[in-house]
């Protein structure tokens, strides 16, 4: 994982420096702790070594970090997560609408996330990423780890123009991926 982050680092700063420059400062193990006993939560490894290269990036950047995505800070992420997941049973009805083991790491500014799937939902593999439609009820993974979605973005700025200013972007999912869900 940092490698990849150190790679991501280094196109970020030839590619899009202004984003870079708008990504918030890492966390330190002491602040993730913090933050989990005052959310209840042990975030997973994978995650923790994520806010631990940058807690995402500021509220008054809207750039994409990736797939016309904001990189969420881990409190705002921690919120989010408490707030959808007391939504279940009473605004999401429908079963597996919102899961309570989903990390909301990145925000399209319209409600939708993607989101690092502690529990390994609909594949049994924890720690996939899918992404969360608040309005719509397909749930497709597109990645099997976070690795592999950091490895996919970086190899997306190794092919892209070094003049490239595209404001919407989309990784290409691993091969496998996506993989298609519906809740019911």
């Amino acid at each position: 994982m940092q490698e990849q982050l150190a790679l991501l680092e280094q196109h970020l700063a030839t590619q899009r420096p202004d984003l870079l420059a708008d990504l918030n400062p890492a966390l330190t193990p002491e602040d993730i702790k913090a933050l989990e006993q005052k959310y209840s939560r042990v975030v997973p490894a994978p995650v923790a070594a994520l806010y631990q290269w940058r807690n995402g990036q500021s509220f008054k950047s809207f750039d994409a970090f990736v797939n016309n995505s904001t990189f969420v800070p881990l409190e705002a992420a921690l919120d989010t997560m408490a707030e959808l997941t007391g939504m279940i049973g009473s605004d999401f009805e429908i079963e597996n609408w919102w899961h309570a083991d989903w990390w909301p790491l990145f925000h399209n500014g319209g409600g939708d996330y993607i989101c690092y799937d502690a529990y390994g939902l609909f594949t049994g593999q924890a720690g996939q990423l899918l992404e969360f439609w608040h309005a719509d009820n397909d749930r497709p993974v597109i990645a099997p780890d976070l690795v592999s979605l950091i490895t996919a973005l970086n190899q997306y700025y190794a092919a892209a123009p070094s003049d490239n200013e595209d404001e919407f972007f989309e990784v290409t999912s691993p091969a496998g991926y996506p993989k298609k869900f519906r809740v019911k």
